[in-house]
């Protein structure tokens, strides 16, 4: 699994992230989704490290994801920033369009 990060939202999570004290967290959000099937991408700041994380490859120090939910992300995938928001997409589908600043930078512990 691979994740490239556009200089943009580098800029904007260094801005976040400005000691490089958290890393990157990918994970399947369900919470109010209904089943845990049903759920949204996400990428987020974390400053914790659980067993179930696996680092995936990517052109930002340390980006994780947890393996018990990587069946719900693509093999590779881009992370931009535009208009205010990122957006996490993959070759073949936009993953997810609107994750605001306020949710990224929520800290996963």
């Amino acid at each position: 699994m691979e994740i490239t990060i556009t200089n943009d939202a580098i800029e904007e999570i260094n801005k976040l992230n400005p000691n490089n004290q958290y890393h990157l967290l990918l994970w399947y959000d369900t919470a109010g989704c209904g089943c845990g099937v049903s759920g949204l991408p996400m990428v987020q700041l974390t400053d914790g490290q659980d067993i179930t994380y696996k680092e995936v490859t990517s052109n930002y120090p340390q980006t994780f994801i947890d393996e018990e939910q990587a069946i719900f992300f693509s093999k590779d995938m881009k992370l931009d920033f535009t208009n205010g928001m990122f957006r996490l997409s993959s070759p073949e589908e936009i993953l997810n369009p609107f994750i605001s600043l306020q949710r990224f930078s929520e800290r996963i512990s």
